[in-house]
């Protein structure tokens, strides 16, 4: 357990240490609310820290405090593989298996000699790191950095810029709060946010209120490609290269789009299958209610993982041959489905 050590951790932490912090790849609002937020803290106590991100994000999230710190993997590699060879501490936030970091950030990590720290709240952990905060009960990785930070004995050090940090973290992967993992201490812990600090409106408005008229008409597009096999409570989206290259597609334009098929009535599980041709790849993203678990359908056939009700996933087919295999696959799962 975590508790346990953290008084190692307090010593590790008590002089200046090379410290990278690492998001999982396409990083979203609670990757990167938790790896700014980490970064801040350890600025704090002198560290050289320095978050690496494996690739671009949405630009929604490039008002975080100190973002402009923030090294790009793929474009930048060679300081970044520096960085991490001469890492004294290497913390691994929001991703619990070196791969969700992409190939090449994921390979260095692996060989790095610097002590490993995860913090994570995904299921199925691989088992590399010295220090592991794992829970899958988790709202958000930005909760899990706050606990962290209490464990320290440090929640007097949250200043605005963390407390700003975490507050997008928790309120992006909670879905405003309206997860079953958010409980009453989520809110207790975003009740002592906004007190030191974070803006809830503000940030509400730089995360949500920034909507480029070629994303509402890539929505307008998504909806119209919605699809529902009412028999198994199941409503799919499908957005092709072709249709993203029409609406000016820009990293983060489809982030909350599989949302909308499952707020159909009756609908207890939605995806969406979004075609990439520079990756030669259908990104795939599953959402649920109750208890059916997307996280193990999406281990099952899509390559990927993450939560009971949210997971993400990849075919190497292309779009048509996906959804076909989505479709046939589906009558495996209507008992569950009907539950």
């Amino acid at each position: 357990m975590i508790t346990a050590q953290i008084p190692e951790i307090k010593t590790l932490l008590s002089t200046p240490k090379n410290c990278v912090i690492v998001p999982h790849k396409n990083p979203d609002g609670d990757a990167m609310g938790s790896t700014l937020a980490l970064y801040h803290y350890l600025k704090i106590y002198n560290h050289n820290a320095v978050v690496i991100a494996p690739n671009d994000y949405p630009d929604f999230l490039k008002w975080l405090p100190d973002n402009d710190s923030v090294l790009i993997f793929d474009t930048n590699q060679e300081a970044c593989q520096a960085f991490i060879e001469d890492a004294d501490l290497l913390f691994t936030l929001d991703f619990n298996a070196f791969h969700r970091a992409g190939d090449g950030l994921g390979n260095a990590m692996e060989t790095s000699k610097g002590i490993k720290l995860m913090i994570d709240h995904h299921q199925q952990p691989d088992d590399y790191a010295t220090y592991m905060y794992s829970d899958v009960s988790m709202s958000s990785t930005c909760e899990m950095v706050y606990n962290f930070i209490e464990m320290l004995g440090d929640l007097d050090k949250i200043d605005a810029e963390i407390a700003t940090c975490l507050y997008v973290g928790i309120m992006t992967d909670t879905g405003s709060f309206r997860f079953p993992a958010t409980t009453s201490r989520t809110h207790q812990v975003i009740g002592d946010l906004i007190e030191k600090g974070a803006n809830n409106s503000e940030i509400h408005n730089n995360i949500y209120d920034t909507n480029s008229y070629s994303r509402l008409q890539l929505l307008g597009k998504a909806m119209q490609n919605l699809k529902v096999i009412p028999e198994l409570k199941t409503a799919y989206i499908t957005l092709s290269q072709d249709e993203l290259d029409e609406y000016h597609f820009k990293k983060g334009d489809t982030e909350g789009f599989v949302n909308y098929a499952l707020s159909l009535k009756g609908i207890v599980f939605a995806a969406i299958f979004i075609e990439n041709k520079q990756e030669d790849i259908i990104k795939v993203s599953l959402r649920s209610k109750g208890d059916f678990s997307v996280n193990e359908f999406s281990r099952a056939h899509f390559n990927g993982g993450g939560h009971t009700n949210a997971a993400g996933g990849r075919s190497e087919s292309d779009l048509k041959t996906t959804i076909d295999k989505f479709i046939s696959i589906l009558p495996q799962y209507k008992q569950q489905l009907s539950q």
